[in-house]
């Protein structure tokens, strides 16, 4: 189990750090030669589409990956469901993007999201044996698969986006990895589905994903009700705006809380009934994400000014107060994230459930004061309040479940924080004790520097007051490379 998930760990890292070196260049590139509000007519497209997608999400996959008996009888009807499902979606797309445009009163986004809206049928057609991926954490195999479509989705959109200079180009990019993607899991996935359905068999992986679903559709709500609000109220351009600071400061957050989800999942449903080592697998996984997610998170506050002067021009220089507070949001995400699967493995999707809501419930309060007086800015800051108390919660909620001591988790949090807080005294310092105008190369030579005197203090802290968490990256480390 222990070689099993560190070797999923990196490989699911591996996967994200790809993901993130094409998406920033991806990122660089269209946001030179598009406007903000392009990116807000695709931001429409994929709330729409994400709305009818959520609420008729039925977490099949999740309850698959539970369930410790075989799961390749549930198979066959659970593919055969999301496809009819798939094109189900899409009709109510077709039908109700006319409104959708007329809501966010853009109405070139109608045309954007009939055509986008194809990728839910896409999507649906995708081998439903991916869910072996992470049941039995053959992570290499989701890597090319992933890899795959994001490089083909990267080809397309700056090809594309070279000839037509419009949003056309992030639509014909992002469907062109949808199909690789689903293309992809038929080669190397050896089960073949076929088409069946079985009432009781979807009944039963039902009983166990109701709960995901509507997990997921407050999370929805939680997460995305800010870019409906936004793109209602202020229109296109700002949501734009708002859209990429969330995109850059949640970006490393984003992937993170993947690769803990991924990883941690499967392996506590397979410790479920077993509190101690469940508990010692929790505290692992958090410390290594505490680790990285301030490290991250550190780094895009501090380098947020600089990077959006250098790489993305001048026009999108109103989304770094944005950026700079989404990027503490983004921290606290990835620390919730170390709890939600363990809710699910030991079948207690409710208190998500409930932690979701509450939430959506703060959201909703002080979303329209905060936009309506700061903009986007207040926008950001009303998400980070919601995302600050559901992260408490979550975090009282598993320690009832597994019982672990809190004075812990802050120990271990304690050096990652110190050392992230000082990040920007120590950028601005190095910038005037030098003397140097940052351009594209002393920019990642400063980025690098940071990152070096992080991890030197924090090793520095970890040997003389804290070695528990430290011996652990070696650990995980020696354990991949002697396994490998």
């Amino acid at each position: 189990m222990k070689d099993k998930v560190v070797k999923g760990a990196f490989w699911v890292f591996g996967i994200k750090i790809i993901g993130y070196i094409f998406s920033f260049v991806r990122i660089t590139i269209l946001g030179r030669l598009l406007l903000p509000s392009d990116f807000g007519i695709m931001g429409i497209a994929l709330l729409t589409i994400s709305i009818f997608e959520t609420f008729t999400q039925v977490g099949f996959r999740q309850a698959l990956i539970q369930k410790k008996e075989g799961i390749e009888k549930y198979l066959d009807s659970a593919w055969t469901f999301l496809i009819i499902r798939g094109f189900f979606i899409y009709l109510l797309i077709f039908f109700f993007s006319y409104f959708s445009s007329s809501f966010f009163k853009t109405p070139q986004a109608n045309a954007i999201i009939k055509v986008f809206g194809l990728s839910i049928i896409i999507s649906s057609f995708t081998n439903i044996g991916v869910v072996y991926f992470q049941k039995e954490f053959e992570f290499n195999k989701q890597f090319f698969y992933e890899f795959l479509g994001s490089i083909m989705d990267f080809i397309i959109s700056i090809t594309f986006v070279i000839v037509l200079r419009n949003v056309w180009a992030l639509v014909i990019g992002a469907l062109a990895g949808h199909l690789t993607r689903c293309i992809v899991s038929f080669i190397i996935i050896p089960y073949k589905p076929k088409f069946n359905f079985n009432i009781d068999e979807i009944k039963e992986l039902w009983d166990f994903g109701r709960w995901a679903t509507l997990s997921n559709i407050l999370i929805f709500f939680s997460t995305q009700g800010d870019d409906i609000f936004v793109g209602r109220f202020l229109g296109s351009f700002s949501l734009g705006l708002y859209q990429m600071a969330y995109r850059i400061s949640n970006m490393p957050a984003t992937e993170i809380t993947h690769v803990i989800s991924s990883v941690s999942f499967p392996a506590y449903s397979k410790l479920q009934d077993e509190n101690e080592r469940l508990r010692n697998a929790y505290l692992k996984i958090y410390q290594m994400t505490s680790f990285f997610s301030f490290l991250l998170a550190g780094l895009i506050f501090t380098l947020s000014d600089d990077f959006i002067r250098l790489f993305l021009t001048s026009k999108w220089e109103p989304a770094i107060p944005s950026i700079k507070i989404l990027s503490i949001e983004g921290l606290l995400r990835s620390i919730a994230a170390t709890t939600g699967p363990i809710f699910y493995a030991i079948k207690k999707p409710k208190m998500e459930t409930f932690l979701q809501f509450i939430r959506f419930l703060i959201l909703i309060i002080f979303i329209y004061p905060l936009t309506s007086r700061y903009g986007i800015s207040g926008t950001s800051f009303c998400v980070l309040l919601s995302v600050l108390v559901s992260t408490i919660g979550f975090i009282i909620m598993c320690r009832r479940l597994i019982n672990f001591n809190l004075n812990t988790l802050l120990r271990i949090s304690f050096f990652s924080f110190i050392c992230a807080f000082f990040m920007p005294f120590l950028y601005n310092f190095i910038k005037k004790f030098t003397g140097i105008n940052v351009f594209y190369l002393e920019f990642f030579i400063l980025a690098f520097l940071i990152v070096i005197i992080y991890s030197f203090i924090f090793i520095l802290f970890s040997r003389f007051m804290y070695i528990n968490q430290i011996k652990l990256i070696k650990e995980v480390c020696n354990e991949f490379f002697k396994k490998t």
